[in-house]
Order: structure tokens, then C-alpha cells, then sequence
């Protein structure tokens, strides 16, 4: 069976990234990537973590 997974994108603050990601990363979650957001001078993260169930 394959993993089941849940994700998340959030928008990052740059003066406040690492602690941004600590707090998702304690949480569970992975950092899959990072990309300008859609006004061209933010960032977004995209993030995932398994569900706990199976596919």
C-alpha cells in the first residue's frame, strides 16, 4: 500500500523563514519547495506530511 499524504501552502515571511519552517517541521510537516508567490515578490512554501492512512 502507498502512502496517503496531506499538503499545505503557506505564504513565507523572509525576515521570519527559518521560524516559520521550525514551527511547520515540529509539526510534522516537509518542505517539498519554495516559490515566488503569485504577486512576483513573496514566497510560498509547499508542504507535506502523511495522513497516518494508507491509499
Amino acid at each position: 500500500m502507498a502512502i496517503t499524504w496531506e499538503y499545505a501552502t503557506i505564504p513565507l515571511l523572509i525576515h521570519n523563514t527559518k521560524a516559520i519552517l521550525d514551527q511547520w517541521g515540529a509539526d510534522g510537516w516537509e518542505l517539498v519547495q519554495v516559490v515566488p508567490g503569485p504577486d512576483g515578490t513573496g514566497l510560498v512554501a509547499y508542504l507535506k506530511r502523511p495522513t497516518g492512512g494508507q491509499g
